[in-house]
């Protein structure tokens, strides 16, 4: 295995770290202030994009540095998961990066499912305007009234009826789904009931403007809205959208599923490690600048062996995602599903410990907006649970392991 950067990967790293040193890390305070400004409220009928925003947007397109997730040249910018790494790390040390450079969740998922299974028709429609940034998606997966750790307690449901299809169901945690731009959903339900358990759902694009799709209300991550993206709950209502907006088939919702969420863990697990790199940059640098009882606050209450330990931690989370990484590229997601598996569960675990020691070192400052330590935390916490919550990991891979010695 090589984990070294490829000459492409190193000249994108170059250009992504002098695009956040310059334009994203020194404005950063300064848009995220603007956002809370124009979005006071849950009413995502209001929320707005600031100008900032946009403008670096279109900066960063400007040089290149846009799509940078997908490995073909036509759609994207020919990287492989481990070139992307490195620049998902470098992304993360922003809580707007991402966004940015059109690398954000659940954007960079949706996008991958039309390219790996869309056809030409779904690919001109929604895969393009995607790409380019002029409209944004959501996925409608988890449900409110099932564990949807078990994906197919799924209870929405896609039906055939001529040349259509039928969309009923509940959806919520259906991130982007405030945002102004937010155009459609890819929605997954139960298709086939009498087929295997693993082949009876369906994905399909629906419009959000299509009739019988209500937007309910946006949720709270801890107390934030998260304009303006938001995490909403939406109900359909017998929607009718063409047969043709069935991504691949009817029946093959997991298997679209599986060949989602390998690549997308990666990108979620290398920006949650850049998130834990500028953590530990923060404490440290606070560590230094405080003192108590004639010390530096560094040199305090067990502090040094604090940041040995982050230091640790973050360089074994790395090398354990770039080796699922590394597997997906030379191997494909399936065998690789051990290492999806165990990255989902060890970075957040990682930066939720990482970021509690830098707020206790940074004191009261490090839970309000002063520094963007609050916003990693509920990050943190919530990766604990997005796209399945650590005991379905940890199943996935005791499963796998016992299967060795059968």
């Amino acid at each position: 295995m090589n984990f070294a950067h490829s000459e492409k990967c190193q000249d994108y790293l170059t250009r992504v770290r002098q695009f956040m040193n310059e334009h994203v890390i020194p404005n950063e305070a300064e848009i995220l202030a603007e956002v809370r400004r124009l979005n006071p409220t849950g009413d995502w009928t209001t929320w707005q994009v600031p100008e900032q925003m946009k403008s670096l947007k279109a900066k960063a397109k400007a040089q290149g540095l846009w799509n940078l997730f997908l490995p073909d040249e036509e759609f994207g910018q020919g990287l492989t998961c481990v070139d992307y790494a490195p620049l998902a790390e470098e992304m993360g040390r922003s809580l707007i990066a991402p966004d940015l450079f059109n690398c954000n969740a659940p954007d960079t998922g949706n996008m991958e499912v039309l390219y790996h299974f869309g056809s030409n028709e779904q690919k001109a429609k929604w895969l393009q305007p995607l790409l380019d940034g002029e409209i944004r998606s959501v996925f409608g997966m988890t449900e409110p009234e099932v564990a949807s750790s078990d994906a197919t307690n799924m209870q929405a449901t896609i039906s055939l009826d001529g040349d259509e299809v039928i969309v009923n169901g509940r959806k919520w945690w259906s991130t982007g789904l405030g945002h102004p731009d937010a155009k459609m959903t890819v929605f997954m339900g139960l298709s086939n009931p009498d087929a295997d358990k693993h082949q009876r759902h369906a994905m399909v694009i629906v419009p959000l403007d299509a009739q019988g799709v209500k937007i309910d209300r946006m949720l709270t991550a801890f107390g934030d809205y998260d304009a303006p993206y938001g995490h909403g709950e939406m109900t359909l209502t017998n929607v009718r959208v063409p047969k043709e907006n069935v991504i691949w088939d009817l029946g093959k919702g997991f298997a679209i599923a599986q060949g989602r969420l390998g690549p997308g863990r990666i990108h979620h697990c290398m920006r949650a490690i850049g998130a834990a790199e500028r953590a530990l940059q923060l404490a440290i640098e606070r560590g230094h600048h405080r003192v108590a009882f004639g010390k530096s606050i560094i040199k305090l209450g067990g502090n040094l062996e604090r940041v040995a330990k982050a230091r640790m931690q973050i360089d074994q989370a790395r090398l354990l995602t770039l080796n699922a990484a590394w597997k997906i590229d030379n191997l494909g997601v399936k065998q690789a599903m051990t290492e999806i598996s165990a990255i989902k569960v060890v970075v957040p675990n990682m930066l939720q410990e990482v970021v509690d020691m830098a707020i206790q070192l940074h004191g009261g400052a490090g839970m309000c907006h002063d520094f963007p330590l609050a916003g990693f935390a509920a990050m943190a916490r919530s990766l604990r649970l997005a796209d399945g919550p650590d005991e379905v990991h940890m199943a996935m891979v005791s499963r796998l392991e016992l299967k060795k010695y059968q």
